[in-house]
């Protein structure tokens, strides 16, 4: 039977207690260092995709530039993503501007038909293809960084799984009745998601570098890990153009949900709208639900564990 001791009465014995505690965070902090530099298996999706290669990365300076180059990697397609939403938007607008003019000149008709449904069709088809390619190389980036020490969350990697699924399937959506009522409306989404995900990366980019600087946050962390109080300043700001997203992309699946109801409708409306589109939104409450009412108390003790392997790191 053990006898738990009491230290009160004896301030050797606290201090000492004190000690032991502080030297197990520390030893606990350096086993999860070397940890990290060990090889590790590939994950399930690494395998199919990749066979049995090793993709761990032991230099520990190839680490940190490989997940910056995830990070430049988002940054550069979403405003790739960003253009071509604006591009599609001006073709569309200006199609429907030169068809509403009644002049049958050789000008007119030649720009009418230069820029007919086709040619706008063509431009949805290179920024579905673009989400497709990138959502793809998302997800096997970010499982190489799993494989590499990186805290990467199962819902953000879902949600990129999700994503993939999505634009795969508005890739192969034929030309329809559904297709080109639904298209302004997705157009002026994808034009607006792109800009709130350039604000959403801009700022939790530079949390996780006020974060790294203090010490507090491993280097391998990406732009989605981490929450802290002072945070909220600049996450106040954010909050409108986020919800203002949510509720978009619930009315994009009631909007996909009306379309599928016409008999003549596509399989792909009724996949968008069950399958992707409602999952999508699941996941965006989850996201900033996990931020701040789940995760903030396990990255606390995150960050008051480093902290203190830090302050004691040179005793012992």
């Amino acid at each position: 039977m053990l006898i738990k001791l009491s230290f009160k009465d004896d301030e050797d014995d606290i201090e000492r207690e004190k000690l032991l505690q502080t030297d197990f965070i520390r030893r606990k902090a350096q086993l999860f260092e070397m940890e990290n530099v060990l090889p590790k298996p590939n994950g399930f999706y690494l395998k199919i995709i990749l066979g049995n290669i090793n993709v761990s990365i032991l230099d520990k300076n190839e680490k940190f530039r490989y997940k910056d180059e995830y990070e430049k990697f988002k940054l550069v397609v979403c405003l790739i993503a960003l253009s071509l939403s604006v591009i599609n938007l001006f073709t569309n607008f200006r199609y429907q501007f030169i068809s509403s003019i009644c002049l049958y000149s050789f000008y007119f008709y030649f720009i009418n038909v230069f820029i007919s449904s086709s040619f706008y069709r063509t431009l949805d088809l290179i920024h579905m293809f673009l989400l497709v390619w990138y959502y793809c190389t998302l997800t096997i980036r970010e499982s190489i960084l799993k494989v590499n020490g990186s805290r990467i969350k199962g819902w953000w990697r879902a949600h990129h799984f999700i994503s993939t699924v999505l634009s795969g399937v508005l890739l192969i959506w034929p030309n329809g009745q559904a297709y080109y009522a639904f298209r302004i409306q997705f157009m002026s989404f994808n034009l607006y998601i792109s800009f709130v995900q350039y604000l959403q990366f801009m700022y939790q980019r530079g949390c996780l570098y006020r974060l790294k600087a203090l010490g507090e946050r491993p280097n391998m962390d990406i732009t989605v890990e981490g929450f802290h109080s002072w945070m909220w300043r600049g996450l106040g700001f954010l909050f409108p153009f986020l919800f203002i997203g949510y509720f978009w992309e619930l009315y994009n699946a009631y909007t996909l949900y009306q379309l599928s109801l016409d008999p003549s409708a596509e399989w792909h409306v009724s996949c968008c709208c069950c399958c992707c589109c409602c999952c999508y939104k699941i996941l965006d409450v989850v996201h900033y639900t996990k931020y701040i009412s789940l995760n903030y108390p396990s990255y606390l003790c995150d960050v008051i564990l480093i902290s203190l392997s830090r302050r004691y790191g040179n005793k012992g």
